[in-house]
């Protein structure tokens, strides 16, 4: 039986490494400012890995103790001398932290597995926080950095930018983009205690009825938004992201309306509204409707609908711009209702996925079982979805 080829074990950074190329060995590391490649002229074997293995130790050693020969000679028999073995050294050219941070940001992108959407809104602030500590480089003078930093944001903000940067340094140590140093950053954010999360907060059964009909009633001078009542009467029926509703078509509905199929979405980046492939976390879903989510889809699908067509199109037929419809319409609407502010915390157009949430678990369902139609993990669900207070206002059943 044959196996694939196995996965070398990568050695800590700033070491000497034992490497493989072409069926022969070499040596491999940085160190101040380049990238070293010491070809042995040796073909691998046990033998073999066992010399260089001592070559790479003698090595390590001078730039423990700072005798290190740049040149490389100290480091070659004459045998080696003979055979004219041949060396590559990569010179690393100094990046700044902001370089460093651009560079990331697009590495992540390229994988395809993280969205325009998250790249936007949860590194954006990190991005805005290195300008503002602008002359300082953080690669230069990290604890300078840090100092300003904390200058400038709060300490939540301040750990969560030097945990994204500490990630953002691993990647650059990681493929040669800056000289092996230590990463300061993930020394300086565990430093920083954990915020604590802020409760989660929902409608209560009244308020969510309250917000579909004065959604359905809302006569405004020059603006009339009941146009978006069943869009806004979806995200509390169903619980699903905004970014799915906003981006879900006919297709994806039976025709009976009795299951919705969640598998795209439409995101919003700086502005500009980009389909997507897939949900958030790259998981489809189907979820089967009850009687009240399935009369809506019911009461509001064509005699013949167009398969590719939106089912909740904004009324110049496109998609439905989040951040404008958050601003006016549900702004407007919460405001008259008095529900806009809960608690100290605005309720913003997400706070529909909470609330149904939160339902589905007062009405005694697990955890797990509304993961799955939410399109999460169980631990997601009770750490940032759930209604701790009304959950303790639940009594447990007579044993």
């Amino acid at each position: 039986m044959t196996t694939g080829p196995k996965k070398r074990k990568q050695a800590p950074r700033g070491t000497v490494r034992v490497d493989e190329c072409n069926g022969s060995l070499r040596l491999v590391w940085s160190y101040g400012g380049r990238r070293y490649f010491f070809s042995l002229g040796l073909n691998d074997s046990p033998y073999h890995r066992k010399l260089a293995q001592d070559k790479a130790l003698e090595i390590q050693q001078d730039i423990s103790v700072g005798k290190f020969d740049s040149t490389l000679d100290k480091y070659r028999t004459s045998q080696e001398k003979g055979l004219a073995a041949v060396e590559a050294i990569t010179v690393i050219k100094p990046v700044t932290l902001s370089q460093l941070w651009e560079d990331y940001l697009q590495a992540k992108l390229a994988t395809g597995k993280v969205s325009p959407k998250t790249i936007d809104s949860h590194y954006r602030a990190t991005t805005a926080h290195i300008e503002r500590c602008h002359p300082i480089d953080g690669l230069k003078d990290p604890v300078a950095f840090r100092m300003k930093l904390l200058q400038v944001t709060t300490l939540g903000s301040a750990r969560n930018t030097l945990m994204q940067l500490a990630a953002a340094v691993d990647w650059g140590l990681q493929y040669d983009r800056i000289p092996a140093q230590k990463n300061h950053f993930r020394v300086m954010y565990r430093e920083i205690p954990t915020p604590k999360a802020p409760p989660v907060i929902a409608f209560t059964p009244e308020e969510m009825e309250n917000i579909i009909q004065a959604f359905k009633t809302h006569q405004g001078k020059g603006m009339n938004y009941q146009y978006y009542a069943p869009f806004v009467e979806f995200l509390l029926r169903s619980g699903c992201r905004t970014c799915e509703a906003i981006g879900l078509r006919w297709r994806s509905i039976t025709p009976d309306c009795s299951k919705i199929h969640f598998h795209e979405s439409i995101v919003e980046v700086s502005g500009k509204l980009i389909p997507r492939n897939e949900t958030k976390t790259d998981e489809d879903r189907w979820l089967a409707c009850p009687s009240k989510l399935r009369q809506l889809l019911q009461s509001i699908r064509p005699e013949t609908p167009i398969p590719e067509a939106l089912v909740f199109p904004s009324p110049k037929g496109g998609a439905i711009g989040l951040s404008n419809f958050n601003d006016r319409a549900w702004k407007v609407i919460l405001t008259q209702l008095g529900i806009y502010e809960k608690d100290g915390r605005k309720m913003t157009l997400y706070s529909t996925r909470r609330t149904w949430i939160t339902a589905q678990a007062v009405q005694g369902n697990s955890s797990s079982r509304i993961a799955a139609w939410a399109g999460n993990s169980a631990e997601v669900i009770e750490s940032r979805y759930m209604d701790k207070l009304k959950l303790q206002n639940l009594m447990p059943n007579d044993v």
